[in-house]
């Protein structure tokens, strides 16, 4: 999820220019910004051994935090932060599209390497998915990157870790269980994401884009979205009420490969009129920093395929 560092940010998002000095930047301009592809061999999902013995938190903590970044992206509206992903050692990020989305510059600040910032280019974007992949050079920051699992391995109940950085608080791990499985949630153009893994991993503003890991210290989703009742107080983004959401990995891996192989976005299959009554920030036309009624039209979180929500719970991007 994103945040706003103007404000408190919802799951992704940091409140206050001292909260975002606490994040990795990430610096690409909306005029400048350009798209290279890379040369670096895409991401692939491997299965997951359930035989493989089961890690500690401060085991998984140790092992991936070094391949989560700090994103901070900037418009000239408001800046906002985010998490993002290493995929590989020439500098491939992934994070959620919303993080970086009419963004004229991006930052990034490797978890490694605290203190240091790297520009970032966008390599292309996924609407759709909700997905969007960066490049920053890598020369001098050992970068991590982290291994994607097999998530339709997954099962309800597994043990799941979050590292992000919520409200600008850097390489936070939090721990929980995978809540249920096949859930759909809407991008923010609209386009319906299948498949996606509800956790009561705490998910907060400025988590968006970051990593959902297994018990093996594997990526299984990309923390994406949070189910809330109510608005934070003054106006911020809803923090974490238990119900979160994350974009499977085998959808992730697929569209960073796509991208990679071209170098280019892809398009956005929603009509303009329905791109333009939604948000970097919020669904269905609901900015999470405003509220929204219950029942938003297009989230269905809770599986189905009528396309409507009859759930009392704004769906937000943190």
């Amino acid at each position: 999820m994103k945040s706003s560092i103007p404000r408190l940010l919802g799951a992704g998002g940091v409140g206050g220019a001292a909260a975002a000095a606490a994040i990795l930047a990430v610096g690409a301009s909306a005029s400048t910004v350009h798209r290279a592809a890379s040369a670096a061999a895409p991401p692939s999902t491997a299965p997951i051994a359930k035989t493989t013995p089961a890690l500690t938190a401060s085991e998984i903590y140790r092992r991936d935090s070094a391949g989560v970044v700090a994103i901070a992206a900037t418009s000239p509206q408001e800046s906002d932060t985010g998490t993002g992903i290493v995929l590989n050692n020439s500098g491939i990020i992934l994070t959620n599209n919303h993080v970086v989305s009419g963004a004229s510059s991006v930052t990034v600040s490797p978890g490694n390497s605290p203190g240091t910032t790297r520009t970032a280019t966008v390599v292309g974007q996924d609407p759709d998915a909700d997905l969007a992949v960066l490049k920053i050079n890598p020369s001098g920051l050992k970068l991590t990157p982290l291994t994607f699992a097999d998530s339709s391995s997954v099962s309800v109940g597994d043990a799941v870790y979050a590292i992000g950085n919520p409200y600008g608080l850097d390489e936070t791990l939090t721990t929980g269980i995978v809540s249920a499985l096949g859930r759909q949630i809407s991008a923010p153009d609209g386009a319906t994401i299948n498949n996606a893994i509800q956790t009561d991993a705490a998910l907060n503003p400025g988590n968006s884009g970051g990593p959902l890991i297994n018990a093996q210290g594997d990526v299984i989703g990309i923390n994406s979205q949070i189910a809330s009742g109510e608005t934070s107080a003054g106006g911020g983004q809803p923090g974490n009420t238990g119900v979160g959401f994350a974009i499977p990995s085998n959808t992730a891996t697929a569209v960073a490969q796509k991208i990679q192989t071209t170098g280019a976005s892809i398009p956005s299959t929603q009509s303009q009129s329905a791109s333009s009554g939604s948000s970097a920030e919020g669904l269905s036309g609901v900015e999470p920093s405003q509220g929204g009624e219950s029942g938003e039209s297009g989230i269905s979180p809770w599986g189905g395929g009528s396309g409507t929500s009859t759930s009392p719970y704004t769906i937000v991007v943190p």
